[in-house]
């Protein structure tokens, strides 16, 4: 990967559900021009249908035609690559299903796409990690569908712990407190990273001190999702404040 320079003017698009934890990516905008790189990220929201955690719900949610008419309020906005920033909507699909979604997503933009699901496959391979603990937000039956999803993509996951929360608007109203707890009742010894899948939780400024509390890298959501977009954009940024996974 190249690093990315003043001047370059690079823009990593996304598509975000709905509203809930939307203003951790001027957070990560700032954390990541802080570290020298001009890359905007531009976010546009994605109308969800019903806020629910639940799988008809979530595949009505990832549906293309919802996708599409979100690339449509994307354009003009000067994005090289878009990212669907969305996990349970995307890894409900299935490992098949989800690579559909992306390809579809990225004939309709016309450039290229990944989403939330395929950031976390990505961030654990760049991670060399092997084996993966599972602290989410989600009702355990949709969290079992990201472990399925993780073991086609030739993952381990050692331990899986839900929280069984409904709604994206709930999660959105989680601070450090208990972000910390639930990764630290979700962590387990024999994982070299533990995964928080929720795009709806506030963990931009959270990264750095989940990391020090459990002794072992941490990814997030939000934090993937802009590692993903960055990838496409074959940019890299060093920022130790976002955990191993930018170090």
């Amino acid at each position: 990967m190249q690093h990315a320079a003043p001047g370059d003017g690079r823009a990593v698009g996304f598509l975000y559900p709905g509203y809930s934890a939307q203003d951790d990516y001027p957070r990560l905008e700032a954390l990541v021009r802080e570290a020298g790189a001009d890359v905007r990220l531009p976010l546009v929201h994605t109308d969800i249908g019903e806020d629910a955690h639940r799988v008809d719900a979530l595949l009505e949610m990832g549906s293309a035609h919802r996708l599409a008419e979100g690339m449509a309020a994307l354009a003009g906005r000067g994005a090289q690559a878009v990212v669907w920033a969305c996990t349970s909507a995307s890894f409900v699909f299935g490992w098949e299903g989800a690579h559909d979604q992306v390809r579809e997503l990225a004939t309709v933009a016309g450039r290229p796409a990944s989403s939330t699901s395929f950031a976390f496959v990505h961030a654990v391979r760049a991670l060399g990690v092997s084996r993966v603990a599972i602290a989410a937000t989600y009702p355990t039956d949709v969290a079992e569908h990201f472990a399925a999803f993780l073991k086609a993509a030739g993952i381990e996951v050692v331990s899986l712990r839900g929280s069984g929360i409904i709604t994206a608007a709930e999660v959105g109203t989680w601070g450090r407190a208990e972000v910390l707890a639930m990764a630290g009742a979700g962590d387990h010894p024999d994982a070299g990273a533990v995964l928080l899948p929720d795009t709806a939780l506030h963990t931009a400024d959270h990264v750095g001190e989940l990391e020090a509390a459990l002794g072992k890298p941490v990814l997030t959501a939000n934090q993937a999702t802009l590692w993903e977009g960055l990838r496409l954009l074959d940019v890299t940024v060093t920022a130790p404040r976002l955990g191993a996974l930018f170090s």
